[in-house]
């Protein structure tokens, strides 16, 4: 479990490297910095002189990569890429180009009735989720196996703006069990969680227990045909491009 759970830290950070590497390329070579200024400024009667100095104020005078101008470890730090990109990596995400607000600020401060929806829906989801999937392959092939497959099937077709509607009206609107809108500070946030909790969870539970199931029923095949090849003699690894031993 340890290893695994290096493996997965392991590999965001090449991917949290490419998404940088995306996100700068967009910013700034598709939508370079006088495009930028020109939008805040106006596209209309811009001098370059404004051009310049709005640059100036917020650092995209600099170079991109490598700035020649700068000394030693200075022609690496002293560039757009490293002002406004690297420092992302350590939870710097500089200010607001509109009004200068923090943006790690703000992030902080508004992001914990999402961390509230998002914490439960996680948690009681895959509660819910590997349940209904051991359930469905402890009786693989039964109509309890078949009708739970059906179910999630149809789950998974019905759009979440159906979910998100249908939940408002019926627990809302039509039962007033809940608010259907809202937020409360410290404990009387509960009542405003129990809407987006539960249209959550059931708005997964058709793809997620249905993967889960597979998952379920694929790991004795996928252990019991390792061991066929171990026994005949065929190497880990090379048995995805070999057909099975008789």
């Amino acid at each position: 479990m340890i290893n695994y759970l290096i493996r997965r830290i392991l590999y965001a950070i090449p991917i949290l490297i490419g998404v940088n590497l995306i996100t700068f390329a967009l910013f700034f070579f598709v939508n370079t910095p006088d495009d930028m200024a020109r939008m805040q400024l106006g596209q209309k009667r811009v001098t370059e002189e404004a051009v310049r100095k709005w640059k100036e104020e917020r650092g995209y005078d600099r170079p991109l990569f490598i700035n020649s101008a700068a000394q030693g470890i200075g022609s690496l730090t002293d560039t757009i890429f490293f002002t406004k990109s690297v420092k992302m990596f350590v939870l710097d995400f500089g200010r607001a180009e509109a009004d200068g607000r923090d943006i790690g600020h703000e992030i902080r401060s508004r992001m914990w009735p999402s961390f509230a929806i998002a914490l439960p829906v996680f948690l009681v989801g895959m509660l819910t989720y590997i349940t209904a999937a051991l359930l469905m392959a402890f009786f693989r092939g039964s109509y309890i196996d078949f009708a739970g497959v059906v179910l999630c099937v149809f789950a998974m077709s019905v759009s979440g703006l159906f979910y998100i509607i249908g939940g408002q009206y019926l627990i809302s609107k039509l039962w007033n069990l809940v608010p259907i809108s809202g937020y409360g500070e410290g404990l009387s946030a509960w009542k405003f969680l129990v809407l987006p909790v539960v249209i959550g969870i059931i708005a997964g539970v058709g793809a997620s227990a249905r993967w889960y199931r597979i998952v379920y029923l694929g790991e004795p095949v996928i252990a019991a045909l390792k061991t066929h090849y171990r026994a005949a003699g065929v190497l880990d690894g090379y048995h995805l491009y070999r057909p099975a031993p008789e």
